[in-house]
């Protein structure tokens, strides 16, 4: 296995500035991420108390129906003790969703390493898991390739109701069957068996969307000792109540704090990623596993069909004797998460950094402070079946990004037209229209009034010689066939849809291929969080 590190074209510019030391950017978070931001966190969290002891029974409760290993008790145990938190989280994708999923995992647990030995303190990774989004279709499907093209599968089962992906039952035959096709477009290889049993094993123990991802996260990191915690978790909302109770008492203020901070940084010049009103309240009511995004509306908590209507007082009686019928959004998860677990840093992504941007003055309001946002790793791992291909074409993944392997592809594809016979086709036309305006001419003398049919048979043969130009261009592609499907397929594996691997594909596509031990060695290269893309040859 081999590290490159690499500065691909860039994607999102709010990232790009967040690692620019001078930008303006750094003016809407707490701490800028450097090491000293680290030792000033950690003074910080020291002041702070945070009833840890509870929060890793919570942990533990809800990690010990899928197994505990021996490193996730030694970080339970720290954790009681008041270990700082690394946290990193992702909704529940199905084969853990995109492989940026299994980046913020493998970026949390070496932060988490790395930490504890720069801070001399007990750090331990946590991954949240955002159970309690109810939007489905961005987590009912994954991509893969076959034959050198991208496929995109989906779980077809439906729901029309917006129920939360913790509440969201499996219809486990469609699963299987989903399982079963995305296993058989990886192909065969010699961990396709154990692998294939292993997520059927765990598809038939699961009763939701998040018990599967759990499951699966689970036997993934056991070894790293990764802790895990559902956000819809019932023990973790009962947790929450009195946090709930401070945010629903200060609820006006921080949506007016938000909307002022994110008018700000689109002002700034990064847009509005949130698009807060003053009148959202930033808060989820559950009903029969289904969400309801609430607003304050003429001195009551409603939802845009109006169906539910609370006072202030209802709704801070909810947060205290039933907080497992509120949810967050993503204004008050940060906030959430700051006030229930000692947060060292977070680990997120472009889309994370950019709506925690607006959020400081939220934190300030409810005198917390921001913990430090560390930007996940970015990777793309380079297969084997790839490798040559980058060299015979002298590409490398940068080119591929930059769309170097798309135009080589298509200056090949150009140069190998049969253009002699493309020249006499377009000569056979021209021939043929001039007898037709001859033909025309001697009706016109005879006073004789066919232009309409003429026309139609002038159409009719140039579809024909359009016909015969396509079905030429489709015989030399055909016969240039393995070439084309070489370039198709350094683009598919390396830049799909014109996305970075890790939007698009699953990691099991690639533990397909190089075992079940891929992500061990993944964090064994100790990869650090930094401006460059990290792209490892396999």
């Amino acid at each position: 296995m081999k590290l490159e590190q690499n500065v691909l074209p860039v994607q999102n510019k709010i990232m790009t500035h967040y690692w620019d030391r001078q930008s303006d950017i750094q003016s809407f978070f707490d701490y800028a991420y450097n090491e000293d931001a680290f030792q000033e966190r950690a003074q910080y969290l020291s002041t702070k108390t945070y009833d840890t002891t509870q929060l890793s029974n919570i942990v533990r409760s809800y990690m010990a129906p899928f197994g505990l290993s021996e490193a996730s008790e030694h970080h339970l145990k720290e954790l009681a003790a008041g270990a700082y938190v690394i946290v990193g989280g992702q909704q529940a994708g199905l084969l853990t969703g995109p492989m940026y999923s299994m980046h913020k995992a493998i970026s949390v647990i070496l932060l988490a390493k790395q930490q504890r030995e720069k801070l001399g303190k007990q750090v331990v990774p946590l991954f949240w898991i955002a159970g309690e989004d109810h939007d489905i279709e961005e987590i009912n499907h994954t991509y893969t390739t076959v034959d050198a093209s991208l496929k995109k599968r989906v779980y077809k089962e439906r729901s029309k109701r917006k129920t939360m992906a913790s509440t969201t039952a499996i219809n486990k035959e469609e699963m299987e069957q989903f399982v079963r096709t995305v296993f058989a477009d990886f192909g065969e290889t010699q961990y396709t068996k154990d692998l294939l049993h292993n997520v059927l094993m765990h598809l038939h123990a699961s009763k939701t969307f998040t018990d599967f991802f759990t499951a699966l996260m689970n036997e993934l990191f056991a070894k790293h000792g990764l802790l895990m915690l559902d956000a819809a978790f019932p023990a973790f909302r009962q947790y929450e109540a009195n946090f709930f109770v401070r945010l629903i008492e200060r609820n006006e203020e921080i949506a007016q704090v938000v909307v002022a901070q994110e008018e700000a940084f689109n002002q700034a010049g990064y847009g509005k990623p949130i698009e807060a009103t003053v009148n959202n309240a930033n808060l989820f009511f559950v009903q029969d596993g289904e969400r309801f995004l609430l607003e304050r509306k003429d001195n009551y908590y409603t939802n845009a069909l109006g169906h539910i209507k609370l006072t202030k007082e209802q709704l801070l009686e909810i947060a205290r004797q039933t907080p497992e019928k509120l949810s967050n959004n993503v204004v008050t998860r940060p906030l959430m998460q700051e006030m229930t677990i000692p947060v060292l840093a977070f680990v997120g992504g472009p889309g994370e950094l950019a709506y925690w941007a607006t959020l400081k003055p939220a934190f300030s309001l409810l005198n917390l402070q921001m913990p430090i946002f560390a930007p996940r790793l970015n990777i793309t791992l380079v297969p084997r079946t790839v490798q040559p291909l980058l060299a015979q074409n002298d590409l490398t993944v940068q080119d591929v990004t930059r769309g170097h392997a798309e135009q080589l592809k298509n200056r090949f594809i150009e140069e190998v037209q049969d253009e002699q016979a493309k020249e006499k086709i377009a000569q056979m036309q021209q021939q043929l229209i001039a007898q037709y305006e001859e033909l025309e001419k001697h009706l016109h003398g005879e006073q004789l009034d066919l232009r309409n049919v003429i026309l139609k048979n002038k159409q009719y043969h140039c579809m024909q010689f359009d016909y015969l130009t396509s079905k030429i261009e489709q015989e030399v592609l055909r016969k240039h066939d393995v070439k084309i499907k070489q370039f198709n397929l350094i683009i598919a594996e390396l830049f799909p849809n014109n996305n970075l691997q890790e939007r698009l594909f699953n990691p099991y596509q690639y533990l397909n291929l190089y075992g079940p031990t891929l992500i061990d060695s993944l964090i064994e290269l100790y990869l650090v969080p930094s401006d460059q893309h990290n792209c490892i040859t396999l």
